[in-house]
């Protein structure tokens, strides 16, 4: 079914990765990846004479070749592949195949630097490990397709952040205990619904760096995933009588998915202005980290001042990530998404908000009819960039959000100083200086 043997050369066309004959990696990739690949670039000893996965994961990279016919097969198989209990250790996987075709490379679980985060972690690292474990019990199923999808799902490695606000948010409140597990799990079971339901909206074929579910297994079964995720959430909640916490998620989802239809209809008429883009932003993504921290207060049954004190940290710390990630997109300070994603989708953020309100009519109108025609051409995209940086676009939106972050930093000096404080601390630093 799959074929390691690496060809020669191999070439993953779209990442420009490129595999000479004597397993090394081409210069270009090596600048791109070299802090995961290891020294030289090199994959591994005789990676080029080796059949077997574990020849590659002595560097936790492998490179694989999918023989199929048409995306149907390949997404089918490579669905199989990425379950496979050998590829548990790996960091980065790169696909191809051929001949070419519609998604035919990919790069999973790319490791992040990301060292702050990891001492962040290590604060509740026992207690995040036995978050996972009620996370996995949640969502263990004995159904084939399904069960297939969730090793899937379970193997992806991104930052849980959520589940890491609970546990900071209960131990910094009085403690961690049995009801911060749920709560935590409760979290990442309701954001990886959202995860899983808006790549289907947006049409997503990728989620941190891996194939989205809709790439793999189809929007139909995309949509039934999240709605599963959402029903192990209710349940769960149900089972242990968590009614304040079910409460606050509920409220949260409903915000998110007021806030998201709130941005549709506003990008129609791309007629945003600040206030709008603070309750759209307020809504779709803080609303969710406010839980993640009122969620925790409350598992540590600490008093109504503190719960207060605790989701309002949430909540500015959800604006200041928003903003962030809108900043992401003209090229600020990162990779976390494609320049210019956002303009694409004609969606008005704050950078260019105060850009078009601080220039004249003309640069106005030009601007705006870049962005109505939707063609997001390099040239476009210059020209966009350009006016947001030279109107003070970008200055404001950084400035804004250092604002919300020292007000989140402010609302922490209300609890004892403890490891997990600090740890909140420098959490909400992490936000603004993350590169994705």
């Amino acid at each position: 079914m799959v074929d390691l043997r690496p060809k020669k050369p191999l070439i993953a066309r779209k990442t420009g990765v490129r595999i000479n004959e004597d397993g090394l990696l081409g210069p270009k990739t090596r600048d791109m990846y070299g802090d995961i690949m290891g020294v030289n670039g090199r994959l591994g000893e005789d990676v080029h004479k080796r059949t077997k996965i574990g020849a590659f994961a002595c560097n936790r990279v492998v490179c694989l070749r999918i023989r199929a016919k048409n995306h149907s097969t390949f997404r089918t198989r490579l669905g199989e592949l990425l379950t496979h209990p050998r590829l548990n250790t790996i960091e980065q996987v790169v696909v191809y195949s051929r001949p070419a075709i519609r998604s035919d490379w990919m790069v999973a679980n790319r490791a992040e630097p990301a060292i702050a985060l990891r001492e962040i972690q290590s604060v509740v690292d026992d207690d995040i490990k036995e978050f996972y474990h009620h996370f996995k019990a949640a969502v263990r199923v004995e159904h084939g397709l399904l069960n297939l999808i969730m090793q899937y799902v379970l193997r992806q490695k991104g930052k849980r952040v959520r589940p890491l606000l609970v546990l900071l948010a209960a131990k910094t409140c009085g403690g961690i205990s049995e009801r911060s597990y749920r709560a935590a799990a409760l979290v990442e079971l309701l954001h990886t619904a959202t995860l899983v339901h808006d790549d289907v909206v947006d049409e997503s074929e990728k989620r941190r760096g891996s194939f989205s579910i809709n790439a793999l297994w189809g929007n139909k079964v995309a949509v039934l995933l999240g709605d599963y995720f959402l029903s192990r959430g209710l349940l769960l909640a149900l089972e242990h009588d968590d009614f304040d916490m079910l409460r606050v998620l509920s409220n949260a989802v409903q915000r998110m998915s007021e806030g998201e239809l709130r941005q549709v209809q506003r990008t129609r008429n791309l007629d945003i202005d600040k206030d709008s883009y603070y309750r759209i932003i307020s809504d779709k993504t803080a609303s969710l980290l406010a839980a993640c921290t009122h969620c925790g207060a409350l598992s540590a049954d600490t008093d109504e001042t503190s719960i207060q004190h605790m989701c309002e940290f949430g909540e500015q710390l959800g604006l200041a990530f928003q903003i962030r990630d809108d900043l992401f997109d003209f090229g600020s300070g990162g990779i976390g998404k494609p320049v210019g994603a956002d303009l694409q989708k004609k969606l008005v953020t704050l950078p260019l908000i105060h850009a078009l309100k601080a220039a004249n009519s003309d640069e106005r109108r030009q601007i705006l009819r870049i962005i109505r025609k939707g063609k997001g051409t390099r040239q476009n995209r210059k020209v966009i960039l350009a006016f947001v940086e030279t109107t003070g676009g970008l200055a404001y939106a950084q400035e804004r959000m250092e604002y919300h972050v020292k007000k989140a930093q402010t609302l922490l000096t209300n609890f004892p100083d403890s490891d997990a404080r600090q740890a909140m601390h420098a959490l909400s630093q992490y936000v603004i200086e993350r590169k994705k």
